[in-house]
């Protein structure tokens, strides 16, 4: 180990001498002389090691042997402000400000007073002052530093107009970058942002980051085709650039261009750690290309990342389901069912799975389970009654029809639904002329009703009416 981190090991040798020397001077033994810069270096080892008070101490005995150093009072008025005592540290930085008005420091600390304090006006009046007085990177930290400021007083379009002004001034900081890519979508400014950054890439065209911004601006305002572009110079630029290729996918899939997805997001996976929700959006790709095998290898992959993840089990069981295969789509929702019991979906999918194998009343207690959850939910009440429709229960269906339309008032659906179970019992003028209504109120829904029992159009009568419905219209 010597041999590998030599200089390490001076550093603390050397580290430990001084405070080796500061015991000393504590305790009244013959020491070695301490200059300002080892008091530094003894006052941030405490520091950074929780030993407050014997940071303060030594901030204290150095300041009497140096009264006229800024940086010390500066470093005592950091340790003042740790332990929440903002006036005596007020009264240091002031002292710091007549020997040193050129320190950053003491305007970052001072506002970290005033935020403590709650008073942001005072904080970023001090700032705004302040910034015209530097350049350079100090102009850009003192921005970023008002950016925070107003971050806190939840004044959040100054915050995007701080960061637009250090990025005017100093186009390449990262931390500039990082930030107003979220402050951009929290704030919806993305025109704005797309002239900055725009900007920047002419000036800078080998900006990763300015990419990556303007593809966020473009996705902003659904953009996809501008997005994926800059995302694509972006990753040009730095081929293990991740959220690129994670933005990318997103807009691919916004596009429909599932194919195109999964090969970005499998690149993803291959220069970042893996996460469930790439894995998630892998999964949904395929399921939308009707692959449901590769779809659930995919959700299973994230629901090892994610074992609690109910909607995980649910979206495997969906998959299942599109294959008919409900016998695996009941034991994917069970699990679901372990970890959330609350969901009215699950309960509905489950219902519709036990119908399809022929367990109609397991089916009937599952949507009535939903009902309790969601009683004011269409699609629930939809489920229940198609439940009882299939499984013969006419009069129980027509019974929950009326308490449907009572909760939720007259919905076509319900109309279509009711002419459907007056035909099944054979009362087929009744069921025409509730038909008729439906067709009245809502054309474009009879597919619920022909959805809900596709042998109704092989009654002439129901024909003829949508038939001469159609001709009317």
């Amino acid at each position: 180990m010597n041999q590998d981190f030599p200089l390490f090991n001076e550093d603390f040798e050397e580290l430990r001498d001084l405070l080796q020397q500061f015991e000393n001077l504590r305790a009244g033994r013959s020491h070695s002389f301490l200059d300002e810069d080892s008091f530094e270096q003894i006052i941030d080892y405490y520091d950074e090691h929780d030993e407050l008070p014997n940071a303060i101490q030594a901030a204290e005995i150095a300041i009497e042997q140096f009264p006229y150093s800024s940086t010390l009072l500066l470093k005592k008025a950091n340790l003042l402000i740790e332990t929440k005592k903002y006036t005596d540290a007020l009264e240091l930085l002031e002292k710091a400000a007549i020997l040193d008005s050129t320190d950053i420091n003491l305007y970052i600390l001072q506002t970290d007073i005033y935020l403590a304090l709650n008073q942001h006006e005072k904080a970023a009046a001090l700032l705004e002052e302040q910034i015209q007085q530097f350049d350079g990177e100090d102009r850009t930290e003192l921005l970023l530093e008002l950016a925070d400021v107003y971050d806190d007083w939840e004044e959040f379009d100054r915050v995007f107009d701080c960061l637009k002004i250090a990025l005017e001034h100093d186009p390449n900081n990262e931390e500039a970058l990082h930030k107003i890519c979220f402050w951009t979508e929290y704030t919806g400014r993305n025109e704005e942002s797309i002239r900055l950054h725009s900007n920047i890439i002419n000036e800078f065209p080998y900006n990763q980051l300015a990419w990556f911004n303007l593809g966020t601006a473009y996705q902003g305002l659904k953009l996809y085709e501008k997005a994926i572009d800059s995302y694509l110079y972006a990753v040009a630029i730095d081929e293990k650039f991740d959220y690129a290729y994670r933005n990318m996918g997103d807009a691919y899939i916004r596009l429909r261009k599932f194919q195109d997805a999964i090969e970005v997001l499998q690149k993803h996976l291959e220069i970042a750690k893996p996460e469930d929700v790439i894995y998630e959006a892998i999964g949904h790709c395929y399921e939308k290309m009707r692959k449901f095998t590769q779809a659930r290898y995919y959700y299973r992959k994230a629901s090892h990342l994610s074992p609690q993840d109910d909607k995980l089990y649910y979206k495997i069981a969906v998959a299942y389901m599109m294959e008919a295969n409900w016998e695996n789509a009941v034991k994917s929702i069970a699990s679901a069912l372990k970890i959330n019991k609350s969901s009215a979906d699950y309960y509905v999918a489950l219902g519709q799975c036990y119908l399809e194998l022929g367990k109609n009343k397991d089916a009937l207690i599952q949507f009535m389970s939903a009902l309790r959850i969601k009683p004011q939910s269409i699609g629930t009440w939809q489920e229940f009654i198609r439940g009882l429709y299939v499984s013969g229960f006419f009069d129980e269906a027509m019974v929950q029809l009326d308490e449907a339309e009572q909760k939720l008032g007259r919905k076509p659906v319900f109309q279509y639904y009711r002419a459907a179970v007056l035909i099944a019992q054979g009362r087929s003028k009744e069921g025409l002329i509730q038909l008729e209504t439906a067709l009245q109120l809502a054309p474009r829904q009879l597919r619920k009703m022909v959805e809900l029992d596709p042998a109704l159009l092989q009654h002439s009568n129901v024909v003829e009416l949508i038939a001469r419905y159609r001709k009317k219209k």
